[in-house]
């Protein structure tokens, strides 16, 4: 940002801490054929803004890039108030949105240039802390996930958790369970992708660092009932009845309370797919 700041002045404006404002002005823009993007910390240019988003990109269709930083627990030194839990829910529900949750930097940058010519409103999710390349650049995003790792049953996760999810595959392979891992990007779910790679799952587990209602695996959910298709399906996510955390910490802490943690992930997965499941593993 501070780059593009000092190449391009006279393409950026600061709106200062006002992501209501900053929402309205990047529709009146974008009114006027310039292609906008809208950048704060994620709970804020979303849930501070909802009203405003709902009425220009929902209502008004109105086509700009909102970009989030921080995904989930990404300012996990800033307390709840800076945590996005909730914004893929918030987002995707409202109609003319895109909702695109990055896992890499080669998927980032792929967002940002179909941004440019996308003719809705896109919410991209980042984290803020740097993230292992699961891709090479270039690579082909259309279908809106990637099966990173086949597998009798499927771990389907994304964003920050997609590289936890192949970590835990990995583990669980060593105690004899076959689960491959699934990275959903976009909302809405591409649904006949999705079924394609879901066709021969045993059972499914969806993991995300959000809460559980209306999330991806509520998504998940959605696409195989709309479709009639039915498996074993575990969610895991953040439990609503545990509230927020105000104890400060690692991420790993935060993720441990909320038991979305690699070992928490791991022991839900084993109780949900037993090693005798899989015995002539």
């Amino acid at each position: 940002m501070d780059k593009f700041r000092k190449d391009f002045p006279h393409k950026f404006v600061n709106a200062g801490i006002a992501e209501q404002n900053a929402i309205l002005i990047s529709a009146g823009m974008a009114l006027t054929g310039k292609r906008v993007f809208a950048y704060a910390i994620a709970p804020f240019i979303t849930l501070r803004c909802i009203e405003q988003t709902r009425v220009n990109s929902g209502i008004m269709n109105i086509p700009i890039t909102i970009v989030g930083v921080s995904g989930g627990f990404g300012y996990v030194d800033a307390g709840p108030t800076h945590h996005s839990t909730e914004d893929i829910a918030m987002m995707r529900v409202i109609p003319h949105i895109t909702v695109q949750s990055a896992s890499d930097a080669a998927m980032a940058s792929y967002f940002a240039e179909r941004s440019m010519v996308m003719e809705n409103t896109n919410y991209v999710r980042l984290d803020r802390q740097p993230s292992p390349d699961l891709y090479k650049p270039n690579s082909d995003f259309s279908n809106g996930l990637t099966v990173l790792k086949e597998g009798k049953s499927y771990m389907v996760a994304t964003g920050a958790m997609t590289p936890l999810a192949l970590t835990a595959s990995e583990a669980l392979a060593k105690k004899g369970i076959d689960v491959g891992v699934i990275d959903v990007y976009e909302f809405p779910i591409h649904v006949q992708p999705f079924l394609n790679a879901v066709k021969y799952a045993e059972k499914l587990i969806t993991l995300e660092e959000h809460y559980l209602p209306a999330g991806l695996g509520g998504a998940v959910c959605e696409v195989l009932m709309d479709n009639q298709v039915y498996k074993p399906i575990d969610r895991i996510a953040l439990p609503q009845e545990k509230g927020y955390c105000y104890e400060y910490g690692e991420r790993e802490s935060l993720r441990r309370y909320f038991g979305i943690d690699l070992e928490s992930v791991i022991q839900r997965v084993t109780n949900f797919i037993p090693k005798s499941h899989y015995s002539n593993v």
